[in-house]
């Protein structure tokens, strides 16, 4: 199926590994122009040579998105994106009566305020040009919040509500907002977990962990102009481990 983004630009952030890279990897494989975005310039460069090796090296920026100074420099790099892929890694697990107001604002701006301003920031010029695609990658947790994730719970719940309402506002302009929430997908982060790992794994009704190249064709369908009509929504990604609910 083609997808119609060839020739698309992206900003896809988180990168250099794990969900992000494996958005940005599908991306290019449907001929996106795709600038990465994460922390560290070493494990970005990597990606990008991984990402190219069959064809266009992708840009790279190595900055923070939770930060002015990270999101000015990364439009500066990429100023009018098609395509946006919001995506920080999750804030530590905690004892919710440990959890102190550092940790609630270092959770708030990197899983809440960075989504919401890159989508401040790009969503206006998607609209002059009749085309967008933003897709944030979220969690499971707004369907099903776990015990001691509770910095991660409420932030992308804030996110959830965030987008139900400016996906509206901008669809009629051909731009399309979405959450794509993963389950267990068999990342390095999830890889490191060992026994947990496989207990998480045993859960899942597929019997299986997702592959994150599953995940990275999920979010470029998103991004597709075969996706035109599904906007505002959140979409798991998760071998059917959240169970159905009204």
């Amino acid at each position: 199926m083609d997808l119609g983004i060839a020739g698309r630009r992206a900003l896809v952030c988180g990168a250099s590994r794990g969900l992000g890279f494996a958005c940005a990897a599908a991306l290019a494989d449907e001929g996106v122009a795709v600038t990465l975005l994460a922390r560290h310039r070493d494990t970005l460069a990597a990606a990008a040579e991984r990402i190219g090796a069959g064809g266009v090296v992708p840009q790279i920026v190595a900055a923070d998105i939770a930060t002015e100074t990270g999101r000015k420099s990364v439009l500066e790099a990429c100023p009018e994106p098609d395509i946006v892929v919001t995506n920080a890694g999750g804030p530590p697990g905690m004892d919710f009566r440990a959890l102190t107001k550092e940790d609630w604002t270092a959770a708030i701006e990197a899983n809440f305020l960075s989504a919401v301003e890159l989508i401040r920031l790009t969503v206006d010029g998607m609209t002059q040009r009749g085309f967008g695609r933003i897709v944030n990658v979220t969690s499971l947790t707004v369907r099903s919040p776990v015990p001691q994730l509770d910095l991660s719970n409420a932030t992308r719940l804030a996110l959830t509500g965030y987008v139900a309402g400016v996906a509206r506002q901008v669809a009629p302009h051909h731009v399309t907002i979405n959450n794509l929430l993963p389950g267990t997908i068999a990342t390095e982060r999830i890889r490191d977990l060992g026994d947990t790992a496989t207990k998480l794994i045993a859960k899942v009704p597929m019997g299986r962990a997702g592959r994150p190249e599953e995940f990275g064709v999920a979010c470029a369908f998103l991004c597709s102009t075969r996706a035109a009509y599904i906007t505002g929504q959140n979409i798991l990604v998760d071998g059917g481990l959240c169970s159905f609910t009204v």
